[in-house]
């Protein structure tokens, strides 16, 4: 299959590009840093998701990973960048799958407020494109990680205090790591056929975490 991924530079993007690699497919990547792959089936292209167009022939996947912590530029780059980059990749009638990579902030705004109301509007983006496009067979969803072992969150991970105060936060006492999430991503986007419109929730059982007192 031919395959689009964004932010494929570092972290959950990169390890989507190569399970997708691993796996015989065709890779194109979208990252404002130059790429980290040397695959003769990858191809990288430097740009701001707001603005590049990728022409891949025959698309088959769409993989929306591309996104900022940075205040100023969530709602620009997380929701409103990649509702349009989505809306310029959709016309090939080879398409099987499009996914997003959203947040477990997305259900429980526990982040930076326009981070989160941007995860929390893509989802809601993903549910109305599941629906538009359901008639063509392709289906639509996201993944909703919680903490994942990136260079994103080295401030996290390099400092043993607050490594372990956010693994004591989950149920399984881990975070997930880039090639889980990724994954998870290709059997939603390469295998599945019958999940569509779905928020899947990724958080080591942060969420459900809870002392019940009797």
């Amino acid at each position: 299959m031919n395959v689009l991924v964004t932010g494929t530079a570092r972290g959950i993007g990169l390890a989507i590009a190569q399970k997708f690699l691993a796996e015989g497919h065709r890779v194109w990547g979208v990252d404002l840093l130059p790429g980290a792959l040397a695959h003769p089936a990858y191809t990288h292209i430097e740009g701001d998701i707001r603005e590049v167009t990728v022409a891949v022939p025959d698309l088959h996947v769409l993989v929306n990973n591309a996104g900022t912590l940075a205040e100023e530029d969530a709602l620009s780059v997380n929701l409103m960048g990649t509702m349009a980059f989505t809306e310029r990749h959709l016309d090939s009638p080879s398409l099987k799958s499009v996914l997003f990579v959203a947040s477990a902030s997305a259900r429980n705004g526990a982040e930076f407020p326009r981070y989160v109301a941007s995860k929390a509007g893509l989802v809601g983006y993903m549910k109305n494109l599941a629906l538009n496009l359901s008639q063509r067979g392709v289906t639509v969803n996201s993944v909703s990680p919680g903490g994942v072992v990136t260079p994103a969150n080295d401030h996290i991970l390099n400092s043993p205090a607050l490594y372990g105060a956010v693994k004591a936060e989950t149920l399984l006492r881990k975070w997930a790591t880039a090639e889980e999430v990724a994954d998870l991503v290709y059997y939603l986007t390469a295998i599945n056929r019958s999940i569509t419109g779905e928020d899947i929730l990724m958080d080591n059982g942060e969420q459900l975490k809870s002392n019940f007192i009797w």
